[in-house]
Order: C-alpha cells, then sequence, then structure tokens
C-alpha cells in the first residue's frame, strides 16, 4: 500500500508543478519579464498549492487508524508535506536555471 500511495504522491507533485510552471508562462506571455514572472508565479500559487496539499494530509487522517491503508495514508502525508514545500522552491529554481533567466532581466 506504500507503494500505492508513491504513486498517487508522484502524480499529485507533478500536477502541482504544472500548475506553477503554466502560471509563469502565462505570465511570460504578457510580456512580464521573466525573473519578475517566476517570483510572482510562485507567490500566487502559494495558496493553491498548499491548500490542495493540506487537504489531502487533513483527508488522510481516518486512515491512520485502518491497519490495511496506515503505510499508504503516513507515505502521502509526510511525502506530501515535504515535497510541496520542496516544489514551491525548487520549480522556481530550476525554471530559472533552464530557461536561463538572468537577474537583470527584471527591467
Amino acid at each position: 500500500m506504500a507503494l500505492l500511495g508513491l504513486l498517487s504522491l508522484s502524480g499529485m507533485l507533478i500536477k502541482n508543478a504544472i500548475v506553477l510552471v503554466n502560471e509563469i508562462d502565462r505570465q511570460v506571455a504578457e510580456e512580464v519579464p521573466r525573473l519578475t514572472a517566476i517570483i510572482e508565479a510562485s507567490v500566487s500559487r502559494l495558496r493553491p498549492v498548499t491548500m490542495a496539499a493540506g487537504t489531502t494530509v487533513v483527508g488522510m487522517v481516518p486512515l491512520l487508524f485502518d491497519p490495511f491503508f496506515v503505510n499508504m495514508a503516513i507515505t502521502m502525508m509526510g511525502g506530501l508535506s515535504f515535497a510541496t514545500a520542496l516544489t514551491l522552491l525548487a520549480v522556481p529554481c530550476l525554471y530559472a536555471l533552464f530557461m536561463r533567466v538572468r537577474q537583470e532581466e527584471t527591467a
């Protein structure tokens, strides 16, 4: 069951990353400087991503008392809590790195 939790966890994290990258690309298409777009998209998507993760973590609490699902619940709750923070930090940094965004682009 822990493996099933890990697989569903990876899907949620990919969704979070897509939401963030999509917002960055939308702002860049509106001709916002790329570095500013990364910062503003990260700030604007902070609440939706954390709320989605938080509701999933809280929704898993009842499964902690079921012997069959406890391993899946622990895997998803711990992984999602840690990886959400990691996603909100790593995705903007990796986007800036891979797209070769420079600090001078803010103006």
